[in-house]
Formats: C-alpha cells, structure tokens, sequence
C-alpha cells in the first residue's frame, strides 16, 4: 500500500498567495457552473478588482545603475521585471494598501508587506497608551547637570534625555533644575513646559535621534522627560513591560523605519506604531521576556561608578566573585560570568523577536525579508559601554575601576576632602591611604600580595590603556585622566599639581570637588602648600649645610614649582582678570547665566553651577594635572 503523504496545514496557511489562488479557482468554477468559459487571466483581474482594486507596480532599479566600472543594466532589469524574472525588482502593490498608510514616508517596497499589519492592528496611540515629547531647556549648560555634579535633594529632578544606544534598560544620569525659584525662568526657556502633567510619572523612553535603531527603555517614577528623550504612557501599568518587549523587537524596527527617515524616531511615528492585541500568554511571554533583558542589564550597571544605583565595582561583586579569591581568578570569573550573560540576553532577544513575528502572524518567508531589509542590527550587550572592546581591554578597565573606586573612597572619607600626595599636616600620603583601604577591601587576603597582582595588571599592554609601573604611578598619571573620561568630562575629584604634565611633583593633592569651598581654597595654601614649601626649605638648607649642592638644587627646584603653583592658586582664590572676559588671564568663575554682581567675588563656588563652569579658572591658572582634559 502506498505511504500517505502529510500535508503540512501550517506551511500551507504560511503561503501569503494562498488567498489570492484559492479566489482565483473558485471564481472560475462559480462562472462555469453559470455556463460561462473564464479563463485564469480573467479570473485573477476580477480578483483584484473585488479585493484589491487597482494594483500599482514599482521597480527597484537603483541598484544596477552604471558606474565605477559597471555597465548601466537598469534598462534590461526594467524589461526582465516586466516578465516577473529576477526577484525582489518589481514590487506590485494594491492600491487598497495605501489607504492603510496614508501620509506615512513609506518606502515603496514596504507597502505589500506591511500594509495588513498597519489596517489589522491598532496604533500605540490611543489604544495602548500616549507618546509624548518633553521639555526642551535652551540652554542646557545652565539647567542640565550630571547626577554626580550637584547636591542630592537640592532641587533637581532626574531628566530622560535620550543618551546612548541601549534598549529595555538605560541609566537616568542627568538632573533639571526644578527649583520652585528657578521654574518660571525655565518654562521661559526652551519650548516651555510640555506635557507637565505627565512629568514624574513611570513610563518608557528613547533617544529621539540615533542612527543604531530605535532603542526604548524604562522610564522610572519621578523623571521629567525631554524633546530628545521622548516618553511613552502605558494606559495601563501591567502593560509597561508588553509594550518595551514589542517595541523593541525587529519587526517594531521594520515597520518604524517604514514611517520615517532613519535615524529619526519622532514621536508621531511612534504614535502610530501598530500594536495586536495578545492572548493572554503572548502579553506575558512577551513581556516576561522583556523583564528578564532589563533586569539583567539593570544588575549589571550596579557596578558601574558613575551609574544612579551604583553599588561597589565588579571585581567586588560577592554575588558573582569567591571573596577568597586572588585578583586573576576574579578577572577571569567576570569575563565567564559577562559572556555567559552576554548569551543569556542574546538568546532571551532572539526569543522576543520570535514571539513578536508570532503576535504579528508574519510568515518565515516575509520574516526573511524583513530581516534582509533591516541589515545587521546591535546586538544585546550586558556591559554597553565597552561594547567591542577585546577581553584584555575589558580585564584592565576592571582593574581601573577597582583602582577608581578606592580612590573615591578615600577621598570621600576625608574631613576636609584634601588629600595630598606627600605626608604633611600629619596626614597619611594617598599611596598609603589607598593602601589601607584595598585591606579594608580584601579581607582575608594579605594586603601586599593585593597590591603586586594590581602592579602586574596594571604592567600589561593593553590598547586604550597606559602602561605604568606601580600603583604610585597610575595614581600620579592616569587617575585624572581616566576619571575625568568616565566621569563625561564633569570630574568630582580635581588633581591640582604643581606640575601639569607627567612626571612627579613637587606638590600634588586631589581635591574632591563638592567640599572644595572659600575655606577649603585657604586651606589648601595656608596650611598644605606652606608645610610643603617648610619642608622643602628645611631640606634645601640641611642639603647645603652638608656640602651636597646636586641635591640643594634638587630641593629648590620643587620650592620653585610649588611657589609658582601657590602663585597661580592665589589668582583664582583671588578672582584675578585681566583683558576680555573669558581670557586665559581671566581666574573669575564665569556662569554666563548669572550677571556680574550675582557671580562670586574670587574662589566661592556655586555648586549648583556644575563642574564645567566651576572648573574653568583652574584650568586657566593651569593648577590642574594633564591640564587639557576637562573641555
């Protein structure tokens, strides 16, 4: 007996022509049981004119025309398309489709594919929530700080402004002012205030410019939004998640760079995202899915200094490291635990995208073109911002940040947030103060063996990063610089030095940036610098009373470099200026939203200012180590 033959029922209903044929038939055989002969031609125009009316031919000719060394072939594709040979050159189209997309920038050869999606599915606007644009300042070097830059709980509220590419999670590292005081200047600057009675309240946000794709992630409770950082408001919180899961898959891309230039994700065309409704298991699949991205990316910048809710560095991390364990294992057990997390989230995406093409009912065929046409998109990614650095590039920027981390902790535990390098005013060095708090750091481990794999780190060549001979080293050349990198060029810890470029100094001290006042300023000359230069004195004359003239002159030399930077520290303390307003002799602190009576008479900070402005006059008195970093 002969083996029956399975029909695959899916495969069959997959098949986007199964309509068009079956019409096709069964007008035919309806007009041969009337006795009328139809032939297959006849029969496929009656078809489109019930269904689809006219239909409108587009041809995709672009791509074979001549030049840089190719023959022009447009005309020759031309006719072969008329006869339906080559694939993916003519595109027919209903002219029923654009009715479903009217006044959208559609690109021609979207049409046909999206068009039943856009009339059977209801757009994110009003069903599924509202999408909004916000507050654009005007003037942002007046209004927008970095989180770290400004006082906690002084009147500043944290500001969804677009940022880098990342989708499902992005940290909210900018602050507005939002005091009462200053409120009616801001509403005068910018655009206003739009969509007031929407700030502060949760929802999902994108960069409204980047060319990488479009990227949504969670808006927490009590952000304002702005006209680059755009938000969505879920009409129903349980949806947060369903809705971050759709709309950052594939074919939300797909079908929003259809709607818009690319690289231009404005806030009408995602109104008019087309959402389905799910079954109940496809909202939380999918959004279970989503969840699952965003936790794990959220857990992972806790370690990252500079973010919100940042916790200790990963090297610290005991969910993740043995607290035993030497410095090698650890590096290693963090590159097993970011590829493996690395896959994790890959593998949760791909299974997104697969449920979202599910949700949509798009058959495997178009999911291919789809995905032909979208190219090469970002892949997901635990640790963002060292995306497509090497293993080596990312073991050292563990060993920095451990470095950066200690150091912050020291200098944050100072009473008066001055640190010098050199042991005065009966004060620990900074080598030896961060010597101590690696102990406090590693418990269990001898504190020496600590510092020499750090010293071995720290030796290797890595691209990207300077090589240094010890940790005294790295903290007297590179921590500034890299601080200053990480922190966007907003620093909180200063390096004032008596020498600006590399190479010991005579006289160095870091100087944490929000303690660092009118008193501190004094403090720093009257106390630091003069026990300095008494030191320094004091050796120049034993050196000499001893007959040892190299090292006399060796003794001056620093009395020279630090008196030259008490010199030009006395110009800032002062507010000193000469020629035009701004000049490299002027030592004034400069807000140029504040007149001249409001700004400060010499050194007296407003910290509410920012880092930029309260920075300026050490850079231009040239006190500040690798002076031509913050910009």
């Amino acid at each position: 007996m002969a083996k029956r033959r399975r029909l695959d029922i899916k495969a069959i209903l997959a098949d986007p022509d199964l309509r068009r044929r079956l019409m096709v038939d069964t007008i035919r055989a309806t007009q041969a049981r009337e006795g009328i002969e139809t032939t297959a031609e006849q029969a496929e125009r009656a078809y489109y004119i019930v269904t689809e009316a006219e239909k409108t031919a587009f041809f995709d000719l672009e791509r074979f025309r001549g030049g840089a060394g190719k023959p022009e072939r447009r005309h020759e594709m031309f006719v072969h398309a008329l006869r339906g040979v080559p694939e993916r050159v003519r595109f027919d189209v209903a002219r029923r489709d654009f009715s479903a997309i009217d006044g959208l920038p559609l690109a021609y050869r979207r049409v046909g594919l999206m068009a039943h999606i856009f009339r059977d599915a209801p757009a994110l606007e009003p069903t599924w929530g509202i999408a909004r644009q916000g507050k654009a300042t005007g003037d942002d070097s007046r209004w927008v700080r970095q989180s770290w830059e400004i006082v906690p709980d002084h009147g500043w509220n944290p500001f969804a402004k677009g940022g880098d590419y990342c989708r499902f999670y992005a940290d909210i590292d900018l602050v507005l002012d939002w005091k009462p005081e200053h409120r009616e200047a801001l509403q005068a600057s910018g655009n206003g205030l739009p969509s007031l009675e929407l700030y502060f309240k949760p929802g999902l946000t994108w960069p409204r410019r980047t060319q990488r794709g479009f990227n949504l992630r969670l808006m927490p409770a009590g952000c304002i939004f702005a006209d680059k950082g755009p938000a969505i408001f879920p009409a129903q919180q349980d949806n947060t998640y369903y809705l971050l899961g759709v709309a950052n898959s594939a074919l939300a891309e797909y079908l929003l760079r259809g709607l818009t230039s690319f690289g231009s994700w404005e806030v009408g065309v995602v109104q008019r995202l087309p959402i389905p409704s799910p079954t109940a298991k496809q909202h939380d699949d999918i959004g279970g899915t989503a969840k699952l991205i965003h936790d794990a990316k959220t857990a992972w910048d806790e370690s990252n200094e500079i973010c919100s809710r940042f916790i200790k560095p990963w090297l610290l991390r005991e969910d993740i490291i043995e607290p035993t364990s030497s410095l090698t294992n650890r590096l290693d057990r963090l590159t097993e635990t970011e590829a493996a997390e690395d896959g994790r989230i890959q593998k949760l995406y791909s299974q997104l995208n697969n449920e979202v093409y599910g949700l949509y009912g798009i058959p495997e065929s178009l999911r291919e073109a789809i995905e032909e046409t979208l190219g090469e998109r970002p892949s997901e990614t635990i640790w963002p911002q060292m995306e497509g650095k090497t293993v080596e590039q990312k073991r050292m920027e563990h060993i920095w940040r451990l470095l950066s981390y200690v150091v912050n902790r020291v200098v944050e535990a100072d009473d008066d947030g001055i640190v010098p390098f050199m042991a005065i005013s009966d004060e620990m060095t900074l080598l030896e103060r961060v010597n101590q708090e690696l102990a406090v750091l590693f418990p269990g481990r001898d504190v020496n063996q600590v510092e020499v794999e750090i010293t071995n780190e720290l030796r290797r060549r890595v691209k990207g990063y300077k090589r240094t001979n010890s940790i005294r080293e790295w903290l007297e050349d590179e921590f500034f610089h890299y601080h200053a990198a990480l922190y966007k060029n907003r620093p909180i810890i200063w390096h004032i030095s008596s020498k600006p470029d590399l190479g010991e100094a005579a006289f160095a001290a870091l100087i944490q940036y929000h303690k660092f006042d009118r008193n501190r300023m004094a403090k720093l000359r009257s106390s630091y610098l003069r026990e300095a230069l008494n030191v320094f004195r004091r050796e120049a004359g034993l050196a000499s009373q001893e007959g040892r003239a190299n090292d006399r002159l060796e003794w001056q030399s620093k009395i020279e470099e630090t008196e030259a930077l008490d010199q030009r520290l006395q110009w800032v303390q002062e507010g000193q200026h000469e020629g035009a307003e701004g000049s490299n002799r002027d030592f004034r602190i400069l807000a140029p939203w504040k007149s001249t009576e409001e700004r400060p008479k010499g050194w007296d900070p407003d910290l509410d200012d920012g880092v930029k402005v309260n920075i300026e006059p050490l850079q231009r008195a040239g006190v500040l180590r690798r002076n031509d970093l913050v910009r």
